[in-house]
């Protein structure tokens, strides 16, 4: 393995070394033919030898990437800006870098992981994306770029970021999300706390500082990842800002924003977070709470009482429609273009229209969806079960109807709808919301957790002190 990755892992190296030699080359040329001008011409003095002028540099090599000092330093004054522009108490310079360094290569590690998956955001995709950012800001795009610019984010920058932003979303969509295990049982005891919960329940604006433990970590580094938990905890009961400190010396993905979580209720908070804070009052900061991710630090920013409701009735429970689909999906990757994506659900969908198969037997011979070996069938869908581009499409079908090629951020479906129908299904939609809290719960967690390991499986060597 390490024969294949280390010219990769060179060539790149070389191409930095090879922009400092040829700086040192253009400069030393440049001097050469001045000095030809300015000396007499019977003295034949040697020209002087100029200093290398370094270019770039490396920081850090993540697997068979390299950050540079370039990449660094840019992020780092895009950071500064955004916290400047926030008010944010600003950390040390030395301390805010390391802190961006680490957090650039747990994103490398995501981003080579996508890579190596075959998710890839094209263009088209990232243009609807940033339409629907500019939607929600109530912005023109021409608007929402101007508005860029002048706090300081250009405009192609902050297009990439969100690239990458979605690009991590789908791998832990994959890596996390999907491979929640949530039993029956969990959903029984969630609506049995629930019936015997208060009518009010509190919500927090929690922000967090996490010390994180490395994978299969010794007792050693256990002990010393537990004595930097304690050394924050004193400077903060020393009334040092917690913002501040999270930026220097969080682990967590939200360091940078001062660790807040923002508004949760208690049944979508890690059960961990909702015992260390149960007793506090806005402001308060929790005792040093152990995880498997590592040790956190809990500051109540915000504290307010959320109404509940119950569902313990069903009397009168409203009808919902339901919508029994199926669906062929075709997913945009390294290998299939949008373009061809298209083209291939606009074939499907003409042989369909001419009767020359049946969508169950297409689905099963093209779909990328585990749906494919049931023909497609996703059974019976809530209004809020899909993303919203599949669900306008689909609720301007009839029974019997297939859509044109309509594009997700899962890629390009073709949607059947098999039959509607209307009825009390509120017990159902009770055990439905129960188990998406208990999935947000255990989410939080198990983000960190994969994160966690990603970071400590990755090869990692630092050469941040080399300027």
């Amino acid at each position: 393995m390490r024969q294949v990755i280390a010219p990769l892992h060179l060539l790149k190296i070389a191409v930095v070394v090879l922009g400092v030699a040829c700086g040192g080359m253009q400069q030393a040329s440049a001097q050469v033919k001045l000095a030809d001008k300015l000396a007499p011409s019977s003295l034949t003095a040697a020209p002087r030898k100029a200093e290398p002028r370094v270019i770039d540099s490396i920081v850090a090599v993540v697997n068979t990437d390299v950050i540079t000092r370039q990449e660094l330093d840019a992020r780092v004054a895009l950071v500064e800006a955004r916290m400047r522009q926030q008010g944010a108490a600003m950390p040390l310079r030395s301390l805010l870098e390391k802190q961006i360094l680490e957090r650039m290569i747990v994103d490398r590690a995501q981003l080579q992981l996508a890579a190596d998956s075959g998710i890839k955001i094209d263009d088209v995709m990232l243009d609807r994306a940033m339409a629907r950012l500019a939607e929600q800001n109530k912005l023109s795009m021409q608007d929402f770029r101007n508005q860029l610019e002048r706090e300081g984010t250009p405009y192609a920058r902050f297009r990439e970021e969100i690239r990458e932003e979605i690009t991590m979303q789908r791998i832990r969509e994959r890596e996390v999300d999907n491979k929640l295990q949530i039993t029956e049982s969990e959903v029984d005891n969630y609506i049995e706390a629930q019936k015997n919960a208060p009518q009010s329940q509190p919500e927090y604006n929690l922000a967090q500082i996490l010390v994180r433990i490395p994978e299969n970590a010794s007792a050693e580094q256990i002990a010393a990842r537990r004595a930097r938990a304690d050394e924050v905890a004193q400077q903060l009961r020393s009334g040092a800002d917690f913002a501040k400190l999270a930026a220097s010396y969080s682990d967590s993905i939200d360091a940078l924003k001062g660790g807040e979580l923002g508004w949760r209720t208690t049944d979508r908070l890690p059960q961990l977070f909702v015992d260390a804070v149960a007793q506090l009052n806005q402001g308060d900061l929790s005792a040093v709470v152990k995880s498997a991710s590592g040790f956190h630090i809990l500051k109540v920013v915000g504290k307010r009482t959320q109404s509940v409701l119950k569902g313990t009735s069903t009397a009168a429970a409203p009808a919902v429609e339901q919508t029994h689909a199926r669906h062929i999906l075709i997913k945009v990757n390294t290998i299939v273009t949008s373009a061809e994506a298209l083209r291939k659900l606009t074939d499907l969908k003409q042989r369909l229209d001419n009767k020359a198969a049946t969508f169950e037997e297409l689905a099963k011979l093209y779909s990328n969806d585990l749906s494919a070996s049931k023909g497609g069938d996703l059974g019976w869908i809530y209004p809020g079960d899909t993303v919203p581009e599949f669900e306008r499409a689909m609720n301007l079908l009839k029974p019997g109807e297939v859509s044109a090629p309509i594009e997700t951020p899962f890629g390009y479906h073709l949607i059947q709808v098999i039959e509607r129908k209307n009825q009390d299904v509120s017990q159902e939609r009770q055990r439905l919301t129960a188990r998406q809290a208990i999935r947000e719960r255990k989410l939080e967690e198990a983000s960190q957790d994969w994160v966690r390991q990603l970071r400590d499986r990755a090869y990692v060597e630092y050469r941040l002190e080399e300027k």
